[in-house]
């Protein structure tokens, strides 16, 4: 089995490419839909947001209020703080437990954890591979204000929660540039598949010779 990490800044394009890398034949284990399945109404882990930050999170259906609780967390280096203490250890299991399925299912899968905060939780060393998506963070504020339609100030707390596109480059092994269209971004990914699949070919005959 292949583990790859992939990270970047928000609205960097890392979505495009692990979209691609899925197309291609990778099983994409997404930490933004992990962390949903965290907080799923009934679940322990939106019992203790809600504990931690008030009934105020929650929506009249039950289910997590994200609006509400994103204005407490990008305001809040220590409540964001506190929220990632409850989410991660619970989505880090459920990615072990989607790897786990992976290489029981095939031996040889090429599994990409698709992680926003790979860098920031200290997880650059956990991979053969760390893939960064990178582009200029005025760009990265601009398609977040017209193409997801938060407003400015929004986007702004929302890219300074993270770390910066220079600690990220600085430990990648290979680092995608997002600045021009998906079509552009997905082509560099399919150049990244055919020399990791040539990498894995390499290894293969070694272990038979």
């Amino acid at each position: 089995m292949q583990r790859i990490g992939l990270t970047g800044g928000i609205a960097a394009g890392k979505s495009v490419a692990a979209g691609r890398l899925a197309e291609l034949g990778a099983v994409v284990i997404d930490y933004d839909q992990l962390a949903r399945e965290a907080v799923e109404p009934g679940s322990v882990g939106l019992d203790e947001v809600a504990e931690a930050f008030g009934r105020g999170v929650i929506d009249a259906d039950g289910a997590l209020d994200r609006a509400a609780l994103a204005a407490l967390v990008f305001t809040d280096a220590a409540a964001l703080e506190r929220l990632n203490g409850i989410i991660h250890p619970i989505v880090r299991r459920l990615a072990a437990e989607r790897e786990a399925a992976a290489a029981t299912a095939d031996a040889g899968a090429v599994v990409v954890h698709d992680i926003p905060l790979l860098v920031e939780t200290g997880r650059g060393d956990e991979f053969h591979v760390l893939v960064v998506v990178q582009a200029p963070v005025e760009l990265r504020l601009e398609r977040l204000v017209e193409g997801r339609g938060l407003a400015r100030d929004e986007a702004e707390r929302r890219v300074a929660a993270q770390t910066t596109d220079e600690t990220r480059a600085a430990v990648a092994d290979v680092v995608l540039d997002g600045t021009g269209t998906d079509a552009d971004l997905r082509a560099q990914v399919d150049g990244l598949w055919a020399r990791l699949a040539a990498e894995r070919a390499e290894e293969l005959a070694a272990e038979v010779r």
